[in-house]
Protein backbone atom coordinates (compact mmCIF):
# COMPACT_ATOMS: atom_id res chain seq x y z
CA UNK A 1 0.00 0.00 0.00
CA UNK A 2 1.45 3.17 -0.86
CA UNK A 3 2.70 5.33 1.76
CA UNK A 4 0.46 8.60 2.64
CA UNK A 5 2.50 11.79 4.88
CA UNK A 6 0.12 12.13 8.34
CA UNK A 7 -2.68 14.62 8.26
CA UNK A 8 -1.89 15.44 4.36
CA UNK A 9 -5.48 14.24 3.31
CA UNK A 10 -7.36 16.59 0.72
CA UNK A 11 -10.27 18.73 1.74
CA UNK A 12 -13.37 16.90 1.58
CA UNK A 13 -15.28 20.14 1.34
CA UNK A 14 -14.05 24.11 0.70
CA UNK A 15 -16.23 27.01 1.66
CA UNK A 16 -15.81 29.88 -0.54
CA UNK A 17 -16.44 32.96 1.35
CA UNK A 18 -17.03 36.35 -0.81
CA UNK A 19 -14.41 38.17 1.37
CA UNK A 20 -11.35 36.68 -0.10
CA UNK A 21 -12.47 37.93 -4.00
CA UNK A 22 -9.24 37.23 -6.46
CA UNK A 23 -7.51 40.63 -7.33
CA UNK A 24 -6.39 41.15 -10.82
CA UNK A 25 -3.89 43.50 -12.37
CA UNK A 26 -6.03 45.75 -13.89
CA UNK A 27 -8.37 45.88 -10.26
CA UNK A 28 -7.98 49.44 -8.59
CA UNK A 29 -7.26 47.77 -5.31
CA UNK A 30 -4.14 46.42 -6.28
CA UNK A 31 -2.51 49.73 -5.95
CA UNK A 32 -2.88 49.49 -2.59
CA UNK A 33 -1.39 45.55 -2.26
CA UNK A 34 1.88 45.11 -0.46
CA UNK A 35 4.15 44.63 -3.27
CA UNK A 36 6.64 41.32 -3.32
CA UNK A 37 6.81 37.46 -4.07
CA UNK A 38 3.77 35.37 -4.50
CA UNK A 39 2.79 32.44 -2.23
CA UNK A 40 0.20 29.92 -2.53
CA UNK A 41 -1.24 29.47 1.12
CA UNK A 42 -2.53 26.26 1.48
CA UNK A 43 -5.41 25.82 4.60
CA UNK A 44 -7.36 24.05 7.09
CA UNK A 45 -10.60 22.89 6.13
CA UNK A 46 -12.93 25.44 6.91
CA UNK A 47 -9.48 27.94 7.60
CA UNK A 48 -9.43 30.69 4.76
CA UNK A 49 -10.68 33.41 6.55
CA UNK A 50 -7.98 32.63 9.29
CA UNK A 51 -5.42 31.88 6.75
CA UNK A 52 -6.19 35.42 5.33
CA UNK A 53 -5.82 37.14 8.23
CA UNK A 54 -2.59 35.67 9.01
CA UNK A 55 -1.39 36.97 5.95
CA UNK A 56 -2.51 40.68 6.60
CA UNK A 57 -0.88 40.33 10.22
CA UNK A 58 2.18 39.48 8.57
CA UNK A 59 2.41 42.63 6.38
CA UNK A 60 1.13 40.91 3.20
CA UNK A 61 -2.04 40.65 0.89
CA UNK A 62 -4.43 38.07 -0.18
CA UNK A 63 -5.05 38.24 -4.39
CA UNK A 64 -7.44 35.26 -5.20
CA UNK A 65 -8.45 32.16 -3.51
CA UNK A 66 -8.69 28.39 -5.12
CA UNK A 67 -11.59 27.28 -3.32
CA UNK A 68 -11.08 23.56 -5.10
CA UNK A 69 -7.89 22.76 -3.71
CA UNK A 70 -7.89 25.24 -0.73
CA UNK A 71 -5.15 27.69 -0.65
CA UNK A 72 -4.63 31.65 -1.35
CA UNK A 73 -2.41 33.60 -3.63
CA UNK A 74 -0.76 36.09 -1.64
CA UNK A 75 1.95 38.66 -1.47
CA UNK A 76 3.98 39.74 0.99
CA UNK A 77 7.62 40.50 1.76
CA UNK A 78 10.00 40.79 4.95
CA UNK A 79 12.54 38.01 5.54
CA UNK A 80 10.15 36.65 8.39
CA UNK A 81 6.38 36.19 6.06
CA UNK A 82 6.47 32.51 5.29
CA UNK A 83 7.50 31.63 8.75
CA UNK A 84 5.34 33.84 10.33
CA UNK A 85 1.93 32.82 8.03
CA UNK A 86 2.92 29.46 9.21
CA UNK A 87 2.91 29.76 12.77
CA UNK A 88 -0.81 29.98 12.07
CA UNK A 89 -3.16 27.08 13.01
CA UNK A 90 -4.94 27.55 9.93
CA UNK A 91 -2.01 27.28 6.97
CA UNK A 92 -0.67 23.94 6.41
CA UNK A 93 1.96 25.14 3.95
CA UNK A 94 3.31 27.89 2.20
CA UNK A 95 5.23 27.37 -1.17
CA UNK A 96 6.76 29.88 -3.59
CA UNK A 97 4.77 30.58 -6.60
CA UNK A 98 7.75 30.49 -8.82
CA UNK A 99 9.58 27.12 -11.15
CA UNK A 100 10.00 24.12 -8.35
CA UNK A 101 9.65 21.23 -10.62
CA UNK A 102 12.09 19.55 -13.33
CA UNK A 103 10.95 16.73 -16.52
CA UNK A 104 13.97 14.60 -17.09
CA UNK A 105 13.68 13.96 -20.71
CA UNK A 106 16.77 11.52 -21.09
CA UNK A 107 19.30 9.26 -18.80
CA UNK A 108 21.46 12.26 -19.70
CA UNK A 109 19.46 14.65 -18.44
CA UNK A 110 18.77 12.61 -14.90
CA UNK A 111 22.48 12.25 -14.77
CA UNK A 112 22.99 15.49 -14.62
CA UNK A 113 21.40 15.81 -11.15
CA UNK A 114 21.37 12.39 -9.52
CA UNK A 115 24.70 11.42 -11.07
CA UNK A 116 22.75 8.32 -12.56
CA UNK A 117 23.29 6.59 -16.00
CA UNK A 118 25.03 8.40 -18.95
CA UNK A 119 22.74 8.97 -21.49
CA UNK A 120 23.06 9.32 -25.22
CA UNK A 121 25.56 10.32 -27.42
CA UNK A 122 25.59 10.65 -31.29
CA UNK A 123 28.73 8.10 -31.35
CA UNK A 124 26.31 5.69 -30.76
CA UNK A 125 26.74 2.55 -32.74
CA UNK A 126 23.81 2.41 -36.21
CA UNK A 127 20.75 2.30 -34.53
CA UNK A 128 19.62 -0.55 -37.61
CA UNK A 129 21.87 -2.87 -34.64
CA UNK A 130 18.66 -3.66 -33.09
CA UNK A 131 16.08 -3.20 -36.24
CA UNK A 132 14.47 -6.36 -37.38
CA UNK A 133 12.13 -7.08 -39.51
CA UNK A 134 8.23 -6.32 -38.34
CA UNK A 135 4.78 -5.33 -39.40
CA UNK A 136 2.72 -2.49 -38.68
CA UNK A 137 4.12 0.93 -39.08
CA UNK A 138 7.47 1.58 -40.54
CA UNK A 139 9.48 1.72 -37.45
CA UNK A 140 7.61 -1.09 -35.62
CA UNK A 141 11.07 -2.65 -35.96
CA UNK A 142 12.57 -0.52 -34.20
CA UNK A 143 9.45 -0.80 -31.34
CA UNK A 144 11.03 -3.93 -29.08
CA UNK A 145 8.98 -1.82 -26.13
CA UNK A 146 6.28 -2.51 -27.79
CA UNK A 147 6.96 -6.31 -28.39
CA UNK A 148 7.65 -6.55 -24.82
CA UNK A 149 4.35 -5.92 -23.35
CA UNK A 150 2.35 -7.09 -26.88
CA UNK A 151 1.50 -3.55 -27.87
CA UNK A 152 1.96 -4.83 -31.45
CA UNK A 153 -0.60 -7.30 -31.23
CA UNK A 154 -3.09 -5.52 -29.54
CA UNK A 155 -2.89 -2.68 -31.70
CA UNK A 156 -5.05 -4.64 -33.96
CA UNK A 157 -7.27 -6.17 -31.76
CA UNK A 158 -7.97 -2.68 -29.29
CA UNK A 159 -6.38 0.55 -30.74
CA UNK A 160 -8.96 2.21 -27.77
CA UNK A 161 -11.96 4.33 -28.68
CA UNK A 162 -11.93 7.75 -29.58
CA UNK A 163 -14.13 8.46 -26.62
CA UNK A 164 -11.05 8.17 -24.63
CA UNK A 165 -9.05 11.18 -23.46
CA UNK A 166 -5.42 11.02 -22.51
CA UNK A 167 -4.03 14.05 -20.78
CA UNK A 168 -0.02 14.51 -20.88
CA UNK A 169 0.82 17.13 -18.54
CA UNK A 170 4.60 17.89 -19.28
CA UNK A 171 6.17 20.38 -21.56
CA UNK A 172 3.46 20.50 -24.23
CA UNK A 173 2.85 18.35 -27.32
CA UNK A 174 3.78 19.25 -30.61
CA UNK A 175 0.25 19.08 -32.04
CA UNK A 176 1.60 19.39 -35.95
CA UNK A 177 3.80 16.12 -35.36
CA UNK A 178 2.67 13.97 -38.70
CA UNK A 179 2.27 10.67 -36.10
CA UNK A 180 0.58 13.12 -33.71
CA UNK A 181 -1.96 15.42 -35.13
CA UNK A 182 -4.74 12.56 -36.11
CA UNK A 183 -5.26 11.67 -32.58
CA UNK A 184 -4.70 15.32 -31.29
CA UNK A 185 -7.66 17.14 -29.64
CA UNK A 186 -6.63 20.82 -30.13
CA UNK A 187 -9.75 22.18 -28.67
CA UNK A 188 -9.47 20.15 -25.13
CA UNK A 189 -5.87 21.38 -24.73
CA UNK A 190 -4.70 23.88 -22.58
CA UNK A 191 -1.16 25.37 -21.90
CA UNK A 192 -1.37 26.50 -18.03
CA UNK A 193 2.68 28.35 -18.16
CA UNK A 194 4.59 31.77 -19.44
CA UNK A 195 7.23 31.54 -20.84
CA UNK A 196 9.99 32.99 -18.57
CA UNK A 197 13.06 33.97 -20.42
CA UNK A 198 15.35 34.56 -17.49
CA UNK A 199 14.97 33.55 -14.20
CA UNK A 200 15.38 35.31 -10.77
CA UNK A 201 19.04 35.37 -11.09
CA UNK A 202 18.81 36.84 -14.80
CA UNK A 203 20.14 33.63 -16.19
CA UNK A 204 18.39 32.22 -19.28
CA UNK A 205 15.82 29.97 -18.29
CA UNK A 206 13.64 29.30 -21.25
CA UNK A 207 15.23 31.54 -23.59
CA UNK A 208 13.49 34.37 -26.09
CA UNK A 209 9.65 34.13 -26.45
CA UNK A 210 8.15 32.39 -29.55
CA UNK A 211 5.32 34.62 -29.40
CA UNK A 212 4.39 38.14 -28.35
CA UNK A 213 2.35 36.73 -25.25
CA UNK A 214 5.08 34.31 -24.16
CA UNK A 215 2.21 32.23 -23.63
CA UNK A 216 3.03 28.85 -26.52
CA UNK A 217 -0.15 27.42 -28.52
CA UNK A 218 -1.68 24.52 -27.06
CA UNK A 219 0.31 22.26 -30.11
CA UNK A 220 3.68 23.75 -29.55
CA UNK A 221 6.41 21.78 -27.81
CA UNK A 222 9.86 23.35 -27.45
CA UNK A 223 11.61 21.00 -25.12
CA UNK A 224 10.42 17.33 -27.28
CA UNK A 225 9.52 15.57 -23.75
CA UNK A 226 5.91 15.66 -23.88
CA UNK A 227 5.78 14.85 -27.29
CA UNK A 228 8.16 11.72 -27.25
CA UNK A 229 5.46 10.47 -24.14
CA UNK A 230 2.37 11.10 -26.56
CA UNK A 231 3.90 9.16 -29.27
CA UNK A 232 4.09 6.39 -26.93
CA UNK A 233 0.80 6.53 -25.28
CA UNK A 234 -1.29 7.26 -28.63
CA UNK A 235 0.90 7.88 -32.33
CA UNK A 236 -1.96 6.52 -34.89
CA UNK A 237 -1.75 3.71 -37.64
CA UNK A 238 -1.22 5.92 -40.06
CA UNK A 239 1.31 4.68 -42.80
CA UNK A 240 4.37 6.69 -40.77
CA UNK A 241 6.50 6.25 -38.05
CA UNK A 242 5.61 3.80 -35.25
CA UNK A 243 2.54 3.20 -33.14
CA UNK A 244 1.65 4.13 -29.68
CA UNK A 245 0.33 1.86 -27.17
CA UNK A 246 -3.43 2.99 -27.83
CA UNK A 247 -3.70 4.35 -31.30
CA UNK A 248 -6.75 4.89 -31.65
CA UNK A 249 -6.94 7.32 -28.45
CA UNK A 250 -7.20 10.99 -28.30
CA UNK A 251 -3.95 13.41 -26.35
CA UNK A 252 -4.98 16.19 -24.74
CA UNK A 253 -2.06 18.89 -24.29
CA UNK A 254 -2.67 19.98 -20.52
CA UNK A 255 0.92 21.66 -20.13
CA UNK A 256 2.49 22.15 -17.08
CA UNK A 257 6.10 22.42 -17.67
CA UNK A 258 8.34 25.48 -19.35
CA UNK A 259 10.51 24.99 -22.28
CA UNK A 260 13.40 24.55 -20.38
CA UNK A 261 11.84 21.44 -18.51
CA UNK A 262 11.14 23.42 -14.82
CA UNK A 263 7.60 23.29 -13.75
CA UNK A 264 5.58 25.66 -11.41
CA UNK A 265 3.68 24.27 -8.54
CA UNK A 266 0.55 26.23 -9.58
CA UNK A 267 0.47 25.23 -13.18
CA UNK A 268 0.36 21.25 -12.10
CA UNK A 269 -2.15 22.15 -9.62
CA UNK A 270 -4.24 23.80 -12.53
CA UNK A 271 -3.79 20.83 -15.12
CA UNK A 272 -4.80 18.61 -12.45
CA UNK A 273 -7.75 20.44 -11.83
CA UNK A 274 -8.70 21.11 -15.65
CA UNK A 275 -8.41 17.57 -16.32
CA UNK A 276 -11.17 16.59 -13.80
CA UNK A 277 -13.02 19.38 -14.65
CA UNK A 278 -13.34 18.45 -18.53
CA UNK A 279 -13.69 14.95 -17.97
CA UNK A 280 -10.22 13.34 -18.76
CA UNK A 281 -9.97 9.59 -18.43
CA UNK A 282 -6.54 8.86 -18.00
CA UNK A 283 -3.04 11.63 -16.86
CA UNK A 284 0.57 10.98 -17.70
CA UNK A 285 3.08 12.81 -15.10
CA UNK A 286 6.59 11.76 -16.12
CA UNK A 287 7.92 14.71 -13.84
CA UNK A 288 8.05 15.26 -10.25
CA UNK A 289 7.62 18.24 -8.56
CA UNK A 290 10.83 20.14 -6.51
CA UNK A 291 13.14 21.94 -5.57
CA UNK A 292 13.16 19.25 -3.39
CA UNK A 293 13.68 15.67 -4.68
CA UNK A 294 12.78 14.17 -1.64
CA UNK A 295 9.73 16.46 0.06
CA UNK A 296 10.13 16.57 4.08
CA UNK A 297 7.83 18.21 6.62
CA UNK A 298 10.21 18.45 9.89
CA UNK A 299 13.85 17.61 8.53
CA UNK A 300 16.07 19.53 11.00
CA UNK A 301 18.37 20.27 8.06
CA UNK A 302 15.89 22.82 6.91
CA UNK A 303 14.34 26.24 8.07
CA UNK A 304 11.17 26.43 8.84
CA UNK A 305 10.43 28.40 5.45
CA UNK A 306 11.78 25.33 3.42
CA UNK A 307 9.64 22.91 5.97
CA UNK A 308 6.91 25.09 4.94
CA UNK A 309 7.14 24.89 0.79
CA UNK A 310 7.88 21.38 1.08
CA UNK A 311 4.91 20.99 3.64
CA UNK A 312 2.36 22.96 0.34
CA UNK A 313 4.31 20.77 -1.89
CA UNK A 314 3.22 17.23 -0.38
CA UNK A 315 -0.50 18.88 0.26
CA UNK A 316 -0.96 21.25 -2.55
CA UNK A 317 -0.45 18.19 -5.20
CA UNK A 318 -1.92 15.64 -2.70
CA UNK A 319 -5.17 17.55 -3.03
CA UNK A 320 -5.34 18.22 -6.77
CA UNK A 321 -4.58 14.62 -7.40
CA UNK A 322 -7.58 13.66 -5.14
CA UNK A 323 -9.38 16.25 -7.18
CA UNK A 324 -8.62 14.85 -10.52
CA UNK A 325 -9.24 11.12 -9.17
CA UNK A 326 -12.45 11.87 -7.51
CA UNK A 327 -13.78 12.88 -10.42
CA UNK A 328 -12.41 9.85 -12.82
CA UNK A 329 -8.86 10.25 -13.58
CA UNK A 330 -6.79 7.38 -13.50
CA UNK A 331 -3.35 8.99 -12.04
CA UNK A 332 -0.46 7.40 -13.69
CA UNK A 333 3.35 8.81 -12.81
CA UNK A 334 7.04 7.87 -13.37
CA UNK A 335 9.13 6.75 -10.60
CA UNK A 336 12.06 8.69 -11.15
CA UNK A 337 15.38 8.36 -12.33
CA UNK A 338 17.66 8.77 -9.47
CA UNK A 339 18.81 4.75 -9.09
CA UNK A 340 17.47 5.44 -5.38
CA UNK A 341 15.32 2.81 -2.91
CA UNK A 342 12.56 5.50 -2.39
CA UNK A 343 11.75 3.18 0.58
CA UNK A 344 14.79 3.65 1.94
CA UNK A 345 16.26 6.99 1.33
CA UNK A 346 19.91 7.86 2.96
CA UNK A 347 21.01 10.92 1.46
CA UNK A 348 19.64 14.20 -1.19
CA UNK A 349 22.36 15.89 -2.34
CA UNK A 350 19.76 17.64 -5.03
CA UNK A 351 17.90 19.58 -3.01
CA UNK A 352 16.86 22.60 -3.13
CA UNK A 353 17.25 21.91 -7.14
CA UNK A 354 16.12 25.52 -8.02
CA UNK A 355 17.30 28.22 -8.02
CA UNK A 356 20.54 27.21 -9.14
CA UNK A 357 23.79 27.19 -6.66
CA UNK A 358 20.86 26.39 -3.93
CA UNK A 359 21.79 22.59 -3.48
CA UNK A 360 22.97 21.45 -0.10
CA UNK A 361 23.42 17.68 1.62
CA UNK A 362 20.65 16.73 4.10
CA UNK A 363 19.84 13.34 5.99
CA UNK A 364 16.72 11.85 4.42
CA UNK A 365 14.13 9.37 5.52
CA UNK A 366 11.09 7.34 4.37
CA UNK A 367 8.93 10.20 5.53
CA UNK A 368 10.21 11.82 3.11
CA UNK A 369 8.36 11.83 -0.02
CA UNK A 370 8.92 12.14 -4.45
CA UNK A 371 5.97 13.93 -5.28
CA UNK A 372 3.89 12.81 -7.31
CA UNK A 373 5.28 9.32 -7.24
CA UNK A 374 4.94 8.85 -3.89
CA UNK A 375 1.61 10.64 -3.51
CA UNK A 376 -1.44 8.90 -2.80
CA UNK A 377 -3.91 7.68 -5.70
CA UNK A 378 -0.91 7.45 -7.96
CA UNK A 379 0.31 4.38 -10.28
CA UNK A 380 4.18 5.07 -10.00
CA UNK A 381 5.64 2.82 -12.67
CA UNK A 382 9.82 1.81 -13.11
CA UNK A 383 11.85 1.30 -16.44
CA UNK A 384 12.76 -1.87 -17.50
CA UNK A 385 15.27 -2.42 -20.34
CA UNK A 386 15.13 -4.76 -23.30
CA UNK A 387 16.22 -7.67 -21.70
CA UNK A 388 13.24 -7.10 -19.00
CA UNK A 389 15.46 -5.82 -16.48
CA UNK A 390 15.28 -2.79 -14.26
CA UNK A 391 16.66 -0.33 -15.90
CA UNK A 392 19.84 1.57 -14.12
CA UNK A 393 18.59 4.45 -13.59
CA UNK A 394 15.31 3.51 -12.41
CA UNK A 395 13.92 4.38 -9.00
CA UNK A 396 12.27 1.62 -7.04
CA UNK A 397 10.74 0.49 -3.78
CA UNK A 398 8.44 -1.95 -2.50
CA UNK A 399 6.12 0.60 -1.13
CA UNK A 400 6.53 2.71 -4.44
CA UNK A 401 7.01 0.70 -7.89
CA UNK A 402 3.49 -0.04 -8.47
CA UNK A 403 4.11 -1.45 -11.94
CA UNK A 404 6.64 -1.51 -14.24
CA UNK A 405 7.00 -1.33 -18.43
CA UNK A 406 10.16 -0.46 -20.88
CA UNK A 407 11.57 2.72 -20.42
CA UNK A 408 14.76 2.16 -22.58
CA UNK A 409 18.65 1.22 -20.72
CA UNK A 410 20.71 2.14 -23.68
CA UNK A 411 23.51 0.04 -21.04
CA UNK A 412 21.78 -3.00 -20.66
CA UNK A 413 24.26 -5.00 -22.83
CA UNK A 414 27.66 -4.89 -24.22
CA UNK A 415 28.58 -0.81 -24.41
CA UNK A 416 26.14 1.74 -25.16
CA UNK A 417 23.48 1.71 -27.76
CA UNK A 418 20.68 4.08 -28.45
CA UNK A 419 18.90 1.20 -29.78
CA UNK A 420 18.16 -0.31 -26.32
CA UNK A 421 16.26 3.63 -25.30
CA UNK A 422 12.83 4.28 -26.31
CA UNK A 423 11.67 5.50 -30.14
CA UNK A 424 9.21 8.19 -30.28
CA UNK A 425 7.86 11.27 -31.77
CA UNK A 426 10.27 14.60 -31.98
CA UNK A 427 9.42 18.20 -33.07
CA UNK A 428 11.62 18.79 -36.20
CA UNK A 429 12.30 22.46 -34.65
CA UNK A 430 13.84 21.29 -31.65
CA UNK A 431 15.82 18.58 -33.20
CA UNK A 432 17.05 21.23 -35.61
CA UNK A 433 17.88 23.92 -32.52
CA UNK A 434 19.86 21.11 -30.91
CA UNK A 435 22.00 20.22 -33.53
CA UNK A 436 20.79 17.02 -33.96
CA UNK A 437 19.34 17.67 -37.85
CA UNK A 438 21.78 18.77 -40.52
CA UNK A 439 21.00 21.84 -43.23
CA UNK A 440 19.40 18.78 -45.07
CA UNK A 441 17.15 17.59 -42.87
CA UNK A 442 18.94 14.44 -42.18
CA UNK A 443 19.88 12.95 -38.82
CA UNK A 444 22.98 13.64 -36.89
CA UNK A 445 23.67 10.43 -35.21
CA UNK A 446 22.09 7.08 -34.57
CA UNK A 447 19.54 8.70 -32.07
CA UNK A 448 17.68 10.67 -34.14
CA UNK A 449 15.60 8.56 -37.05
CA UNK A 450 13.76 10.20 -40.33
CA UNK A 451 10.65 8.71 -41.78
CA UNK A 452 8.71 9.97 -44.47
CA UNK A 453 5.50 8.86 -46.36
CA UNK A 454 5.45 10.75 -49.89
CA UNK A 455 6.47 14.28 -49.00
CA UNK A 456 5.71 14.36 -45.37
CA UNK A 457 8.56 13.48 -43.07
CA UNK A 458 8.49 13.08 -39.44
CA UNK A 459 11.27 12.92 -37.03
CA UNK A 460 11.87 10.54 -33.84
CA UNK A 461 14.33 10.19 -31.34
CA UNK A 462 15.86 7.56 -28.43
CA UNK A 463 15.32 8.01 -25.24
CA UNK A 464 15.90 6.56 -21.45
CA UNK A 465 13.77 7.20 -18.33
CA UNK A 466 10.96 6.43 -16.50
CA UNK A 467 9.62 9.01 -18.20
CA UNK A 468 9.55 6.85 -21.28
CA UNK A 469 8.04 3.87 -18.73
CA UNK A 470 5.25 5.74 -17.63
CA UNK A 471 3.18 6.27 -21.02
CA UNK A 472 3.33 2.67 -21.82
CA UNK A 473 1.28 2.02 -18.71
CA UNK A 474 -0.72 5.21 -19.41
CA UNK A 475 -1.44 3.45 -22.64
CA UNK A 476 -2.66 -0.02 -21.30
CA UNK A 477 -4.91 1.81 -19.13
CA UNK A 478 -6.36 3.66 -22.03
CA UNK A 479 -7.01 0.40 -23.32
CA UNK A 480 -8.88 -0.90 -20.56
CA UNK A 481 -11.05 2.17 -19.64
CA UNK A 482 -12.03 1.15 -23.76
CA UNK A 483 -13.41 -1.63 -23.42
CA UNK A 484 -14.61 -1.29 -20.10
CA UNK A 485 -15.76 2.40 -19.62
CA UNK A 486 -19.12 3.73 -19.92
CA UNK A 487 -20.64 6.44 -20.95
CA UNK A 488 -20.07 9.59 -19.36
CA UNK A 489 -18.31 13.07 -19.01
CA UNK A 490 -16.36 13.25 -22.00
CA UNK A 491 -16.53 9.90 -23.53
CA UNK A 492 -16.12 6.68 -21.62
CA UNK A 493 -15.63 7.03 -17.70
CA UNK A 494 -14.28 3.79 -15.71
CA UNK A 495 -13.13 4.52 -11.93
CA UNK A 496 -9.65 4.73 -11.23
CA UNK A 497 -9.52 2.16 -8.45
CA UNK A 498 -11.07 -0.08 -11.24
CA UNK A 499 -8.67 0.87 -13.96
CA UNK A 500 -5.68 0.00 -11.45
CA UNK A 501 -7.49 -3.24 -10.55
CA UNK A 502 -7.31 -3.98 -13.75
CA UNK A 503 -3.55 -2.89 -14.70
CA UNK A 504 -2.69 -5.17 -11.93
CA UNK A 505 -4.61 -8.01 -12.99
CA UNK A 506 -3.27 -7.53 -16.40
CA UNK A 507 0.47 -7.43 -15.51
CA UNK A 508 2.90 -10.13 -15.93
CA UNK A 509 4.48 -10.93 -12.66
CA UNK A 510 7.98 -11.00 -12.79
CA UNK A 511 10.11 -12.05 -9.23
CA UNK A 512 12.90 -10.53 -8.21
CA UNK A 513 16.57 -11.04 -9.40
CA UNK A 514 18.11 -13.86 -7.79
CA UNK A 515 20.53 -12.57 -6.28
CA UNK A 516 18.10 -10.16 -4.53
CA UNK A 517 21.67 -7.73 -4.79
CA UNK A 518 21.72 -6.94 -8.44
CA UNK A 519 25.03 -6.03 -9.51
CA UNK A 520 25.20 -3.37 -12.62
CA UNK A 521 28.20 -2.73 -14.48
CA UNK A 522 28.57 0.53 -15.68
CA UNK A 523 31.51 2.40 -17.12
CA UNK A 524 34.08 0.67 -15.10
CA UNK A 525 31.81 0.36 -11.74
CA UNK A 526 29.71 -2.32 -9.91
CA UNK A 527 26.60 -0.43 -8.92
CA UNK A 528 24.52 -2.68 -6.34
CA UNK A 529 20.40 -2.75 -5.85
CA UNK A 530 18.62 -4.94 -3.72
CA UNK A 531 14.78 -5.93 -4.72
CA UNK A 532 12.34 -6.38 -1.42
CA UNK A 533 9.23 -8.23 -2.28
CA UNK A 534 7.78 -11.42 -3.82
CA UNK A 535 6.61 -11.81 -7.01
CA UNK A 536 2.98 -10.54 -6.74
CA UNK A 537 4.68 -7.35 -6.06
CA UNK A 538 8.12 -6.28 -5.50
CA UNK A 539 10.33 -3.44 -5.65
CA UNK A 540 11.89 -3.78 -8.77
CA UNK A 541 8.53 -4.39 -11.22
CA UNK A 542 5.87 -3.93 -8.99
CA UNK A 543 2.98 -6.10 -9.50
CA UNK A 544 4.34 -6.55 -13.04
CA UNK A 545 4.93 -5.96 -16.54
CA UNK A 546 2.04 -4.04 -17.81
CA UNK A 547 0.64 -6.04 -20.94
CA UNK A 548 -1.28 -4.24 -23.56
CA UNK A 549 -2.32 -8.07 -25.03
CA UNK A 550 -3.81 -9.14 -22.09
CA UNK A 551 -5.59 -5.77 -21.18
CA UNK A 552 -6.87 -6.14 -25.03
CA UNK A 553 -8.30 -9.30 -24.03
CA UNK A 554 -8.80 -9.98 -20.42
CA UNK A 555 -12.34 -11.01 -19.60
CA UNK A 556 -14.80 -8.69 -17.65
Amino acid sequence: MRRVASGLTALATVVAMAACSPVTSQDPRRAAIPQGPEYLVFYTQGGQRQAQEAVERAGGATLANDAKLGYLTATGGGGRFVENVGSDGSVVGVSPDRSIGFAEPDAARAARRTGGAKGQAAAFPDAGALTRSGSGEPLAGRQWDMRMIGADRANAKAPGSKQVLVGVIDTGVDGKHPDIAPNFNRELSRNFVTDKPKDEAGETLDGPCEVSSCKDPVDEDDDGHGTHVASTIAAPINGIGIAGVAPGVQIVNIRAGQDSGFFFLKPSLDALTYAGDIGVDVVNMSYYVDPWLFNCTNNKADSRKEQLEQAGIITGMQRALDYARQRGVTLISALGNGSTDLGHPKVDKESPGYPVGEKKDRQVDNSCVNVPAESAGVISVAGLGPSGRKAIYSDYGVEQADVSAPGGDALDGKGAKATRSILGAAPEHVLRAAGRIDAKGEPKGADVVKDCKGATCAYYQYLDGTSMAAPHATGVAAILISRFGKPGKGGLELAPATVEDLLYKTATPKACPAPREYVYKAYGQDITQVCEGDEADNGFFGHGVVDAWKAATVEP
